[in-house]
């Protein structure tokens, strides 16, 4: 942090209520911002996560971001975003995070979507002390392998996804006896399966039969095989964890092939698929938005205006990419606020652990990782079309105490030795 002479004339016009626009703008919060900007996770995660970041930060600029917001941009400084296209692997990742620290010394760095980079960043940045808030990623290990300072993440892992799917299932599928399952040949798809299935089998004593599970590579684009294998072992449910052009293509050809009518499916990440595909998915599929978002977001100013001005200036409402990355700055904007003007790094770290606030999505609590890593409560509804559109019935809330992990417990264990301190209404 390098800005104590002038932080310290914006204290004092914040104190008489004399802070302009001007003074805010003679200093820059240089922000990092990495999300996917080109290929296949372009589409349904980076572009929506870049348009929320234009959203909020331009409401931050302004300060008028509904809420109790404590003055202008960050600490009192105008942010000035400096995006990074997420695409090319972990090394490229590696080597553009260096460039945000030590070439354009940003002030922070929120991003990454990819768990590849999730898992790569954070050594980096402990070495370099880069104050980076993970905003979007799913994989369990970045806490559970590894206690880091620097690092934040700001929303609830896949574990939470896949552990409230099937507490969902058992609850609202008469006479469960067997699922199956397709998902990604990577360790999304392989770890969503896994918690799926291992809650399902501890939850019903093993008394629960797996038909078949089918793991196409990553953007295979054709699913006839693992289609057909799924209607020939058919099951009462089938899990999915497909995201992106994945979903697109499976709904397409699923519904084409008559699977979506005469199965039952539950799609843990399908909420972003809503918006383009939503015509295709026949009443009573089971849809997932990553925690309380978009349709599931519960109620409130912030969350009012976040729908209405992210359709209005994008043209289409926001899915959960777009709440995590909302949520992402705002947890960033209240750590630095909370330190004070002025406050050194870690005095913002020591501010962001254990901080609990509300986003659009509601309340998100940093109470897992030692404080760096959040839990939020998990929402499933059915599809339910209508000449308007679609809504949804069955619609099921499960607290964050129900399906994430306590602090210091990994999800395997926590699973297999039943759940122990889970909180369910």
């Amino acid at each position: 942090m390098k800005h104590s002479l002038l932080a310290a004339t914006v204290a004092c016009a914040m104190a008489t209520g004399g802070l302009s626009l001007n003074v805010h703008a003679a200093e820059e919060y240089k922000l990092g911002l990495v999300t996917f900007l080109s290929g296949g996770a372009s589409g349904p995660f980076g572009i929506p996560a870049k348009n929320a970041a234009d959203l909020i930060i331009d409401a931050l600029n302004e300060g008028t971001l509904p809420g109790t917001f404590e003055g202008i941009g960050i600490d009192g400084r105008m942010i000035a975003p400096v995006f990074v296209d997420e695409a090319g692997g972990a090394t490229k990742q590696t080597s553009e995070f260096r460039n945000l620290a030590q070439r354009d010394q940003v002030d922070a760095v929120v991003g990454y979507i990819s768990s590849g980079d999730c898992l790569a960043i954070p050594p980096v940045a402990e070495e370099l002390k880069m104050l980076t808030v993970l905003f979007d990623c799913g994989t369990p290990r970045v806490f559970e392998e590894a206690d880091y300072k620097y690092v934040f993440r700001t929303h609830s892992t896949a574990s939470m996804d896949n552990i409230a799917a099937a507490r969902y299932v058992i609850d609202n599928v008469p006479e469960l006896t067997s699922v199956s399952g397709i998902n990604q040949n990577y360790s999304w798809g392989h770890d969503s399966w896994r918690d799926f299935t291992e809650t399902l089998k501890v939850l019903r004593n093993d008394e629960i039969e797996i038909t078949t599970e089918q793991f196409p590579k990553l953007f295979a684009g054709q699913y006839s095989t693992e289609i057909s294998a799924l209607q020939v072992n058919s099951a009462d449910v089938i899990h999915t964890s497909f995201w992106g052009g994945d979903t697109d293509a499976f709904v397409l050809q699923a519904a084409a092939r008559g699977l979506l009518e005469d199965n039952q499916l539950i799609f843990t990440a399908g909420e972003t698929a809503l918006n383009s595909l939503g015509k295709y998915l026949p009443d009573g599929t089971i849809i997932g938005a990553r925690g309380p978002f978009g349709p599931f977001a519960p109620e409130s100013e912030l969350n009012t205006w976040f729908q209405s001005e992210f359709t209005k200036r994008f043209g289409t409402p926001p899915t959960f990419p777009a709440y995590h990355m909302a949520h992402a700055l705002i947890g960033l904007k209240l750590a630095q606020d909370k330190a004070g003007i002025g406050a050194s790094t870690e005095q913002v770290i020591e501010a962001f652990e254990y901080l609990e606030f509300e986003g659009p999505g509601g309340k998100v609590a940093m109470s897992r990782g030692e404080g760096h890593q959040a839990a939020t409560e998990m929402v499933y509804g059915r599809v339910k079309q209508g000449d308007s559109g679609i809504t949804f019935t069955d619609i099921a809330r499960y607290s964050a105490d129900c399906v994430n992990p306590p602090d210091g417990t990994d999800t395997v264990t926590w699973i297999q030795s039943g759940f122990p301190g889970a909180t369910c209404d």
